[in-house]
């Protein structure tokens, strides 16, 4: 018995790995369906699966990507949470019209930032900034409580003293979320949270393609000061140029 087991360990060491797909790579920390889910999705965001079509049925994802129907179910689940597909029995599934998409979904925007179409994904992040970021930060300077004002200067700070690229798109990122928080609407808070993916693709691109962080940081700055010390129009006025300054960084990109 003993070299029995010892002649089956021997032979299932020398078993040939299985071999998945390079698209079928999972996402470190993701479950199986989850990491389905996101090669999907992304599928269909950038545009592989236009809407209306017929996606393969289980069995095919199944061969595709070397896994279980079952985890091939749970990520069409997901899609279909996300509003990305629908299905009915006899006919499969299918993508969704574009306009039903929960484009404030946390991943749909991951993949919408990766997809061939990322300049329309910049102005339409521009776009919502323009119509959020101005009064946000008018009413922090009004509402912020001293903890939260302890927040934005902090993620100001540290984007001024980053070494890298991650680390000052993190911080600008926590910046602009800290102001949406300090504005006392409770409605943007997830908004917030919901658009942070968003932001981050975004600020790794300005950031990127900005050569003058100086000044960059020296509009970031405005705005911090601008909220510290109590000023909503001079905020909302700081946040209109910071704007416009993203504006020009993505339209010079497009030369």
């Amino acid at each position: 018995m003993p070299q029995e087991r010892s002649r089956k360990r021997a032979a299932a060491t020398t078993q040939p790995a299985v071999l998945r797909p390079p698209e079928a790579t999972r996402i470190a920390g993701l479950s199986v369906h989850a990491s389905l889910a996101g090669e999907i999705g992304l599928r269909i965001v950038r545009g592989d699966y236009p809407p209306g079509t017929i996606l393969p049925n289980e069995a095919k994802w199944s061969q595709t990507f070397n896994v279980s129907r079952s985890a091939v179910r749970e990520a069409i689940k997901m899609l279909m949470a996300k509003s990305l597909l629908a299905s009915r029995p006899k006919i499969g599934s299918w993508v969704e019209p574009r306009e039903r998409w929960n484009l404030l979904d946390r991943d749909v925007l991951a993949w919408y930032a990766t997809s061939p179409d990322r300049e329309v994904f910049l102005r339409t992040v521009q776009e919502f900034r323009h119509i959020i970021e101005p009064e946000a930060a008018a009413f922090a300077a009004v509402r912020r409580s001293d903890e939260q004002m302890v927040e934005i200067s902090q993620a100001c700070r540290e984007m001024g003293e980053a070494m890298h690229i991650q680390e000052r798109t993190r911080a600008d990122t926590r910046f602009h979320l800290a102001i949406l928080r300090a504005s006392g609407n409770e409605l943007l808070v997830p908004l917030g949270v919901l658009i942070e993916s968003a932001l981050d693709h975004l600020f790794v691109f300005v950031t990127r393609e900005h050569s003058d962080q100086r000044r960059a940081q020296s509009l970031h700055e405005a705005i911090e000061r601008n909220i510290r010390l109590q000023r909503p129009a001079a905020a909302r006025s700081a946040v209109h140029k910071l704007l416009a300054n993203t504006d020009e960084v993505i339209e010079l990109s497009r030369r």
